[in-house]
């Protein structure tokens, strides 16, 4: 439904009544909004008496007024009326665009809840940028537009690898009944090429796209970034400024800039701790998941086009974030990622597999958020995952934080069209400290005769301190092999791991004991050691 500002609303308002003679015109929907105070039924029947309309309905809760449909002459005199705040244009409202025939959904829209078999979405109006080998710009399943070509400046910034088309079909198809649809089809999708045929780049190459997306974000209401790519590197908290990383410091200086950026987790299996920009805690970064069906259930087989992977279970091949690691944890988001069908050079489709096919995925539905006012460009990803995430058990995967999580790795939680599922608990308290006790015995006593006179020993810290610092070691003698604590001498206390015992009688047999201490007490006896002194 539009909605016109009352400035518009006069502004027409005084151009009809200018034109003396006006024709009615057709007569067209509109939803008249009355002020505060106004009561809806009294005023909406004068007016029905005053102009000779009937209305379609009344609103007396979510706001005061009524629909109807409206010649030119009647619009102009209800819009020029004191108790009317504004009028809106009435037009169709669809739950979901119909899916046009011929046109598919792939598995990975329709498992994150953004088409059927039959229905889709419609497209965002927040535009995306793909940071990536560029987009087929002629290909008529996409609504892409030129950027820039960071690798050959100049040069339109058309794809020569075939990623960033694939990307791009994900994020926003078109729903024209051939190929497949995107989870945003239609939208508006700016091409920035960074990489080249062979899909590789530079950073400076990077940079040079994240600096044109942040120049130009706001006159073209540029929202999200879509970057599936990464290179080895860390996160310093800081924005690249103590570890002196300059895609990090134009990553966090667009995001200020209102762009929302989604980063592939990596291909490698392991933490994305290790990997740049995905460690950017700036950034939402997406893990994939393996799908082979488009529903929930874990019930659709295998995957086909790759093996190793099982429906509805994190990719084997995906990064992840450090189960220990709350501030990672807290951008992380899947996606589905393995046999992902999408557009392709030469008007074509491809099907591969990736963290890089997972976040356009996560890419279209921010954009989504974005539109519809749930989610703030360029806001929290922590918030913004909290938006479009489920949580609810039935929806998700093995390897999720509520399946099977592995040890570990945090995968995070599936996104999901609509968000749904209410928060997971917060994770309880860590457990206190047990009450520190004395601690283990030294280990690995051993005594042997010392040069000069006396028995020379030593031993190895206890294996464990008891939760309290060890402050020294006890030292005891004896001459008969049972020796304990209690029935040996005390030789001296010592904070050493060495004791040389000259107070000893030439060739006369000795045994030895020891006890670690701490500010809780003494441990038991070390291992027994004996020696002959000299």
């Amino acid at each position: 439904m539009k909605r016109l500002l009352p400035l518009a609303v006069a502004a027409a308002v005084a151009t009809l009544a200018a034109g003396a003679g006006l024709g009615q015109g057709p007569p067209s929907g509109y939803v008249v909004v009355f002020k505060n105070g106004v009561a809806t039924d009294a005023k909406t029947l004068a007016l029905e008496g005053q102009m000779g309309f009937t209305a379609r309905f009344r609103y007396h809760s979510a706001l005061h007024g009524f629909a109807a449909r409206l010649t030119d002459a009647q619009l102009a005199a209800i819009g020029a009326d004191a108790d009317v705040a504004f009028v809106s244009a009435d037009g169709e409202v669809r739950t979901t665009d119909a899916l046009a025939p011929g046109e598919t959904a792939p598995t990975g829209v329709r498992r994150v809840n953004a088409a059927t078999t039959t229905t889709t979405q419609g497209a965002a109006g927040a535009n995306v940028a793909v940071i990536d080998t560029g987009i087929g710009l002629s290909n008529a399943d996409l609504n892409a537009v030129a950027g820039k070509n960071c690798v050959n400046p100049g040069a339109p910034p058309e794809d020569d690898n075939g990623h960033g088309t694939h990307v791009s079909g994900t994020i926003g198809a078109r729903n024209t009944g051939s190929r497949v649809v995107g989870v945003a089809p239609n939208t508006r999708l700016y091409a920035v090429k960074v990489l080249n045929a062979q899909g590789s780049g530079t950073w400076g190459q990077v940079i040079c796209g994240v600096d044109w997306v942040t120049a130009n974000a706001a006159a073209l209401n540029i929202k999200v970034a879509s970057m599936s790519l990464g290179g080895g590197g860390s996160n310093d908290s800081n924005c690249g400024n103590t570890n002196n990383d300059a895609l990090h410091l134009a990553v966090c200086n667009s995001k200020a800039a209102g762009v929302t950026y989604v980063i592939a987790a990596g291909n490698s299996g392991t933490n994305f701790a290790g990997s740049v920009p995905a460690a950017y805690p700036e950034a939402v970064t997406v893990t994939a998941v393996s799908d082979s069906d488009g529903l929930v259930g874990g019930t659709g087989g295998a995957p086909t086009c790759r093996t190793g992977e099982l429906d509805d279970k994190y990719a084997t091949f995906s990064n992840y974030a450090s189960s220990s690691d709350t501030a990672a944890m807290a951008h992380t988001i899947a996606g589905p990622g393995v046999c992902i069908l999408s557009d392709w050079l030469s008007n074509g489709t491809n099907t591969i597999s990736g963290t890089s096919m997972a976040t356009p995925h996560v890419s279209g539905l921010v954009a989504l958020c974005i539109a519809a006012g749930s989610c703030t460009a360029g806001g929290s990803p922590a918030t913004t995952i909290s938006t479009i995430r489920t949580t609810d058990p039935s929806r998700g995967f093995t390897g999720d934080p509520q399946h099977s999580p592995v040890g570990g790795r945090y995968y995070g939680y599936i996104a999901w069209f609509g968000g749904g599922g209410s928060p997971p608990p917060p994770p309880p308290p860590p457990p206190p400290p047990p009450p520190a006790t004395a601690p283990g015995a030294p280990q690995n006593l051993t005594a042997a005769p010392a040069n000069g006179k006396g028995v020379q020993l030593a031993w190895q810290r206890p294996a464990s301190d008891g939760g309290s610092a060890i402050t020294g070691y006890r030292v005891y003698r004896s001459t008969s092999s049972s020796i304990t604590p209690a029935t040996g001498t005390l030789v001296t206390t010592t904070t050493s791991l060495s004791l040389k015992d000259t107070g000893t009688t030439r060739n006369v047999r000795y045994y030895y004991v020891a006890t670690a201490v701490n500010a809780i007490g003494a441990s038991g006896p070390s291992n027994t050691a004996t020696a002959i002194a000299k």
